[in-house]
């Protein structure tokens, strides 16, 4: 009897259930039984899986999260999981693992592959879009519309109190997602990791706003994005900044602004609530073609791979590629977020 198991691991993210949906669907179709990982890798660990079939995945194409359930566990820091690892997928019989992650899951995957623990192909999932070896992965494009929407709903409120609204996103290591939603959304500022902040330059950019007649602005931070002063702002209490996730920076941000300009500033950290609800059309489709190419890629004995999405057409890529550095923002969209900056 043929087996493959898939799991899903790290962060959760719309369209993750699609990806299982699609697995299910077609591995049954090539003839094998497939086996659901629960809670990443911790379910290799406790040997916590069931099978899944057609009534276990009907009516999740639209559900956000994962049936399967996550963890961030990382088994490579402890021997005796990955002894535990080793024998609880030698017992399941299984051909091999699908699985369904970011950067670290993907990582994990390939250290165990290339030390005989599993055989494993991969499925890339992040919001912050910045896994190398695929134009997009799933779970972004539900991340920009919902960023996008929060943009939409913020204006009308800096408009009528004339404010300025900082947005900050996630994005620890690339700005796709700030990007993305602020040239959607009509952001007048879109401040990301790969360009470090000159804040003086964003004062003026506000002035020169309010000197026309805007007495409000729009300004999309990725929560990782480098600025002068972050992390060692507060006199009174050194070490709270220095403790503090990347999740304030959309607060200190808004802090300086206020404190250098006099103008009314608020901010609206969106976090968690951007990996959450359905899932757009866009990633539910792209979620079922990577997850049949997948099922196709295990067939075929291409272990050590990643299905990828490459000009719209789905592919493969080696697992080493996809994880060898991260995504960065592609400049021309910086360049055309500048065109409509408040300098202009």
């Amino acid at each position: 009897m043929k087996k493959i198991g898939i799991m899903t691991g790290g962060a959760d993210c719309p369209g993750l259930n699609s990806v299982i949906r699609a697995v299910v669907r077609k591995g049954m179709q090539e003839g094998y039984v497939v086996t659901g990982i629960k809670n990443g890798w911790l379910g290799l660990i406790e040997n916590d899986m069931r099978v899944l079939d057609i009534k276990s995945t009907t009516g999740i194409l639209d559900k956000g999260g994962t049936i399967l359930g996550t963890s961030r566990v990382n088994p490579l820091n402890d021997e005796e999981q990955v002894k535990k690892i080793k024998d609880n997928y030698a017992r399941s019989g299984m051909d091999a693992l699908i699985v369904v992650g970011g950067e670290e899951t993907i990582k994990i995957a390939l250290s165990l592959h290339k030390a005989g623990v599993i055989r494993a192909v991969a499925v890339p999932k992040s919001i912050d879009n910045a896994l190398s070896g695929t134009d997009y992965a799933f779970g972004f494009d539900t991340a920009v519309n919902i960023a996008t929407e929060c943009i939409d709903r913020l204006h009308t409120t800096a408009e009528s109190h004339h404010r300025i609204m900082v947005v900050e996103v996630m994005g620890l290591y690339t700005g796709w997602l700030a990007v993305q939603s602020g040239i959607a959304g009509g952001a007048d500022i879109i401040l990301i990791p790969e360009i470090p902040v000159n804040l003086e330059e964003v004062y003026e950019l506000l002035r020169e706003r309010h000197k026309r007649g805007k007495p409000f602005s729009i300004i999309v931070v990725s929560e990782g994005t480098k600025i002068d002063g972050y992390m060692t702002h507060s006199s009174e209490t050194p070490s709270l900044m220095e403790k503090r996730r990347f999740g304030s920076v959309g607060e200190f941000l808004a802090k300086v602004i206020e404190d250098n300009t006099s103008y009314e500033t608020r901010v609206s950290v969106l976090g968690y609530i951007l990996r959450g609800g359905s899932p757009t059309a866009f990633d539910r489709v792209l979620g079922t073609r990577l997850g049949v190419k997948a099922v196709e890629l295990v067939k075929e004995h291409k272990f050590g791979k990643m299905a990828s999405l490459r000009e719209n057409k789905i592919r493969f890529v080696d697992m080493e590629e996809a994880v060898s550095h991260r995504k960065l923002v592609n400049m021309d969209l910086v360049e055309i977020a500048n065109v409509f900056s408040t300098k202009h």
